[in-house]
C-alpha cells in the first residue's frame, strides 16, 4: 500500500513516497482505508526528532475513513462504518492507505461532514475537550474570578475548536489572542467575544475589557514567552494549562495565587492505556453529534491535495512557521 514515511529525524526533505505491507486486524483493532488525513504541530516535532527503530516510519495522527476489516475482540464498529481518530502516538501513524486503530479511541464521523472536513478535527478535539473539561475542569467555577477563559493562540487547530466548545457547552466569556487581521477575523468568526493581540500587553487589553480578572487560561502555543503575564492576569486560585512544549517553565510568580497548573496530552490514554480509554471514543461520538446537529463546525480551512511526500512537505514548512490557520487537510492518494 502508499504511504509516506521517513527514515531517519530531520528535516522536511526526510519525508518520501514509499510502498509498505497492509497490516491485518487483530484484537480490538481496525482496519481503517483512510480518506483524508491532516497535520498537527506534533508531526513535524516527531519527524524532527525520533529516531526510527524500524526500516521506514510513518507520521500521521488525523485521520477520517471507512472499516474495511474489524478484530475478533471488536464490539462497536462493522465494515463499512464511516470513522474518525487521532490515533496512537506510539503505533504507525495514518498517511497511509490503510490504517490500524483501536476502536477505543474511534468515533462515528459525522454524517454532515466530508472525509476531508472531519478530518481536521480528531486531534485538536481530544486535546481541547480533555484541556478545558478533564483538567481545567472550565464549568466549576474559581471564587471571585471573572467567569472568562483567555485563550493563547486563539486561531490554531485547538485555539478554533476550544473557542466553540466554551461557547457551546459553558457560559464563559472567550478572550482568544491573535495577531494579524486573518487570523483575528478568524478567532471572531469561531465565536470568541473579545480578540487581543498577544504581539502586545495581555494585561492591559485584558483589564481594558473591564471585567475583572479571569479565573482559566489555556496557552496553546509560545507559553514561555507569557507567563510573567498570564501571573499577573489571571485570577486568584485560577487554573492554567498548557499543550506545548517550552524550553523552560517558570512557575514559581503562580505561588502567591495558588495557580494551578495542568498540562495537557491528548495521547496519554493511549499511550498507557488507562482505565478511562473508551472516554475518547465517547468524545468523539458526542462532537459528532453536536456537529450533525449545527452546534459546532469543521475548522478546515483548505484541502492541499492529495497525500503523498510533496504535499506533506508543504504543509509542514508551513505548521513550522507558526502561520498556520485552522487545519489543513489532505485528501486520498
Amino acid at each position: 500500500m502508499k504511504a509516506v514515511g521517513y527514515t531517519a529525524p530531520g528535516p522536511i526533505t526526510g519525508l518520501t513516497d514509499v510502498e509498505i505491507d497492509k497490516p491485518t486486524a487483530t484484537g480490538q483493532d481496525l482496519l481503517v482505508q483512510v480518506r483524508a488525513v491532516s497535520v498537527n504541530p506534533v508531526d513535524t516535532k516527531v519527524r524532527a526528532n525520533r529516531p526510527v527503530d524500524v526500516p521506514m516510519a510513518v507520521l500521521g495522527w488525523d485521520a477520517a475513513g471507512e472499516v474495511v476489516e474489524v478484530g475478533p475482540d471488536v464490539t462497536e464498529y462493522s465494515v463499512g462504518d464511516a470513522v474518525w481518530y487521532a490515533g496512537a502516538i506510539n503505533r504507525p501513524g495514518t498517511n497511509a492507505e490503510f490504517h490500524l486503530v483501536d476502536e477505543r479511541i474511534v468515533g462515528r464521523k459525522p454524517a454532515s461532514l466530508s472525509f476531508a472536513d472531519a478530518a481536521a478535527m480528531p486531534l485538536t478535539t481530544l486535546t481541547a475537550w480533555e484541556m478545558l473539561f478533564d483538567r481545567l475542569k472550565v464549568r466549576d467555577p474559581v471564587p471571585g474570578a471573572a467567569p472568562a477563559v483567555v485563550i493563547i493562540g486563539g486561531a490554531g487547530g485547538v485555539g478554533s475548536i476550544a473557542i466553540q466548545l466554551l461557547k457551546a457547552r459553558t457560559d464563559l466569556t472567550v478572550i482568544a489572542t491573535a495577531s494579524r487581521p486573518a487570523t483575528q477575523a478568524w478567532c471572531t468568526e469561531m465565536g470568541a467575544d473579545h480578540v487581543i493581540n498577544h504581539q502586545l500587553s495581555l494585561t492591559e487589553q485584558i483589564d481594558d475589557i473591564h471585567m475583572g480578572k479571569p479565573g482559566f487560561v489555556f496557552s496553546t502555543t509560545h507559553t514561555g514567552e507569557y507567563m510573567d503575564q498570564i501571573a499577573e492576569f489571571i485570577a486568584p486560585q485560577g487554573r492554567f494549562g498548557l499543550i506545548d512544549d517550552p524550553a523552560e517553565l517558570n512557575i514559581k510568580p503562580f505561588k502567591q495565587k495558588s495557580i494551578s497548573t495542568h498540562w495537557e496530552f491528548m495521547y496519554t490514554r493511549s499511550l498507557f492505556g488507562t482505565e478511562d480509554i473508551e472516554s475518547q471514543r465517547t468524545i468523539l461520538n458526542e462532537v459528532s453529534a453536536m456537529i450533525d446537529a449545527g452546534t459546532l463546525r469543521s475548522t478546515a480551512t483548505e484541502v492541499v491535495g492529495t497525500i503523498n511526500a510533496a504535499n506533506l512537505r508543504a504543509v509542514h514548512t508551513l505548521m513550522e512557521s507558526g502561520k498556520a490557520r485552522g487545519k489543513l487537510v489532505l485528501e486520498g492518494f
